[in-house]
């Protein structure tokens, strides 16, 4: 991955970020992140 690349990605997680919680109160990433932590929960159960 080149700097440029890596520069341009992380604008535009930011920027969903950021228009999430302006938008939308920040329920999709508290959605996302209930949603990780059963994923690891369910990964730890194969460990």
């Amino acid at each position: 991955m080149t700097n440029t690349l890596a520069i341009w990605l992380g604008i535009v997680i930011t920027a969903a970020v950021l228009g999430d919680f302006l938008l939308n109160g920040g329920g999709a990433a508290l959605f996302l992140l209930r949603k990780f932590a059963v994923f690891i929960d369910y990964l730890s159960f194969w460990r």
